[in-house]
């Protein structure tokens, strides 16, 4: 049987998630709110992602508060409106597919918040250009050529963690299934985790204990919170020498698994300009298999996995229990039916869709029935 196609399950406080294979859709930012408002596009992007063959959707980040953005269009989920909003559109978006546990990713961007849309360049953004003033753990900017952020008090990372731990509540409400707290690609959590950009003095500095304290607050905070599956994305490393590194990553997954944790995802790189990746495919696996092997909690790799044989290759080496793919699913919107026909599995999918495979892979269609009129 294919490894990628083997149900994998999920014990969390509230009861279990099984998925029926091992292919999760990564978070993607779509940046196509406005002020933190799902819309059309996210019906249509999302009922695409359900379609998709892949057990388990993870929306994109969405940020906990309006400064928590990344830019002015990214999705929110601080208040009645935001929640009303999101839930809507996802309620909409599941009844049009099959039944596919769906991920929210809950975020703070940090310094990195305030940002131009990536086809506008990415940069930070002015107030007099539509941008705000942002917070990190100290007043270091991202790029040297930026204003710094203003350093979070400990009331104020307090403040923040609240702010968590009421979008978690709201996904809860909604009947989500699962949270993924972001603590990658250079965003508030992964801030207090790298020596580049956190030189606090105070008990949220210095030492590996001291800068995984707040984004191990937040998790402590939401686990209460929140009884579904749980887990964090992580860079497994930061890609700059003196920077956060795939051994503290390690240590910090084992600390998850004993705070409860159901999963990590392990990503890397974005806390600074500085960085110097040689990207190659599946180069970010390697980091995920020392996470695994450290800590036993379950992991998804990911990074220039596009093609069925490399994912299943991963997990039939055991460097992940999980593949997460991005890009590759804009790309191929059924990326799941191909690898399904490809290694012989099988997905779920609404029976208007059961017509178009051939008949020699029609087997990848759970419960198919095709007439012959």
């Amino acid at each position: 049987m294919s490894a990628l196609f083997t149900p994998f399950t999920f014990d969390a406080p509230k009861g279990a998630l099984t998925l029926a294979n091992r292919i999760v859709v990564a978070p993607m930012c779509q940046y196509a709110s406005t002020m933190g408002l799902a819309n059309d596009w996210h019906l249509m992007h999302w009922g695409q992602l359900l379609n998709s063959g892949a057990a388990m959707v993870t929306l994109e980040a969405t940020a906990v508060s309006p400064e928590g953005r990344i830019s002015t269009g990214c999705l929110g989920l601080w208040d009645d409106a935001t929640a009303l909003a999101l839930g809507d559109h996802l309620a909409r978006a599941r009844r049009l597919a099959p039944p596919v546990p769906v991920c929210i990713q809950l975020n703070h961007a940090g310094r990195k918040a305030s940002s131009a849309v990536p086809w506008e360049g990415g940069a930070l953004l002015a107030p007099a250009d539509g941008g705000w003033l942002t917070v990190g753990p100290s007043a270091l900017p991202h790029a040297r050529h930026e204003p710094a952020p203003h350093a979070l008090s400990v009331d104020e990372i307090t403040r923040i963690t609240a702010d968590f731990v009421a979008a978690a509540q709201r996904v809860d409400a909604m009947g989500v299934n699962a949270i993924e707290l972001h603590a990658a690609h250079g965003y508030l959590m992964h801030q207090f985790l790298s020596p580049i950009s956190n030189q606090r003095q105070d008990s949220y500095g210095g030492s590996f204990d001291n800068r995984i304290r707040m984004p191990l607050q937040v998790f402590s905070a939401v686990r209460q919170a929140f009884g579904g599956t749980l887990g964090m994305r992580i860079s497994g490393t930061d890609w700059v020498d003196g920077g956060w590194t795939i051994e503290e990553t390690a240590e910090l997954a084992l600390r998850l698994k004993l705070a409860g944790a159901q999963f990590v995802h392990i990503s890397s790189g974005g806390v600074s300009p500085l960085q110097k990746i040689t990207l190659v495919p599946e180069y970010q696996v390697p980091l995920a298999k020392r996470v695994r092997e450290h800590s036993g909690l379950p992991t998804f790799a990911v990074g220039l996995i596009t093609e069925p044989q490399q994912a299943e290759a991963v997990l039939a080496r055991g460097d992940a229990d999980l593949v997460a793919l991005a890009r590759s699913f804009l790309y191929k919107p059924r990326w799941g039916w191909e690898a399904a026909a490809a290694l012989k599995g099988q997905v779920t999918a609404k029976e208007q869709y059961w017509r178009c495979m051939p008949r020699e892979a029609q087997h990848i269609f759970a419960d198919v029935r095709i007439g012959s009129r």
